[in-house]
């Protein structure tokens, strides 16, 4: 069991064969406080791996299982982002919020070139996919 939003029906499988939960597993070992975004690194901890991740895992995910990348205003000029394929919605990072329940219903799509503006961003998004494709590669 799970308890990242849309875990539930999180079930469609990527090229590798690999759902969104199989990824979360895998991420769970990646995540750390050098793939954090910077304003929150200080707040970063192993207890709370999904702290600081969520663009940089949504696009990833946007890239192994297509579909959109739409993000929930935080009400602070920030968004937080999740991924929605057809009728699969989930986010990955939503337990960084502890029992702070987003609205999901209140989202727009979410631009990489955007989020990827930030060199910092990108840098970071690089530095996880590499990780993440390294160790899909292992499992292979």
């Amino acid at each position: 069991m799970y308890a990242f939003y849309g875990w539930e029906t999180a079930t469609i499988r990527d090229a590798h064969g690999l759902t969104p939960c199989d990824y979360y597993d895998i991420l769970l070992g990646l995540w750390s406080a050098e793939t954090c975004a910077p304003r929150m690194r200080k707040d970063w901890s192993p207890q709370n791996p999904t702290l600081g991740q969520c663009s940089i895992t949504a696009f990833l995910m946007q890239d192994l299982f297509g579909g959109e990348v739409l993000g929930v205003p935080l009400g602070d000029g920030n968004y937080h982002c999740y991924n929605v394929v057809g009728d699969c919605v989930f986010d990955l990072t939503s337990e960084q919020f502890g029992e702070r329940v987003l609205d999901y219903g209140s989202s727009t799509e979410q631009s990489r070139a955007v989020h990827f503006a930030k060199d910092e961003k990108r840098e970071r998004y690089e530095h996880l996919r590499a990780q993440l494709l390294d160790r899909i590669r292992l499992q292979d």
